[in-house]
């Protein structure tokens, strides 16, 4: 008999839910941003962010451990990339402090799971 691996169901994963309402609430807050960094950060922050919960996705029908944890590397490294530029947002007051922590804590939160996530996998 072969062994197969199935897919993954990526919709059942928290850390994706997770990143899925974070990138909702990103959209929502670079909506309010001024119109000339449209093309500028905005769009940098909104690629980045999408990128979290789509490189879990995609990376979930991978047949192997390795590329699925590489995936979840890449979700990961995404999720630095918001992490950097909510500060660039914060330091030029595009978002004020508040939002700023309220959002890196929920970052933080999705990036454990990902390091998480990738080191059980791994093993």
């Amino acid at each position: 008999m072969e062994n197969k691996k199935t897919a993954r169901n990526f919709r059942d994963y928290p850390v994706w839910q997770q990143a899925v309402e974070y990138a909702t609430k990103i959209y929502q807050i670079t909506a309010e941003m001024p119109y000339f960094e449209k093309k500028g950060l905005c769009d940098q922050l909104q690629r980045a962010v999408v990128s979290i919960s789509s490189n879990i996705a995609e990376g979930s029908a991978r047949p192997s451990d390795f590329d699925f944890a590489h995936f979840l590397d890449m979700a990961l490294g995404s999720a630095y990339e918001v992490e950097t530029q909510l500060l660039i947002s914060k330091n030029i007051g595009y978002i004020n402090l508040n939002i700023y922590e309220q959002l890196r804590d929920e970052l933080i939160s999705i990036e454990k799971q990902l390091a998480g996530f990738i080191s059980a996998i791994r093993k």
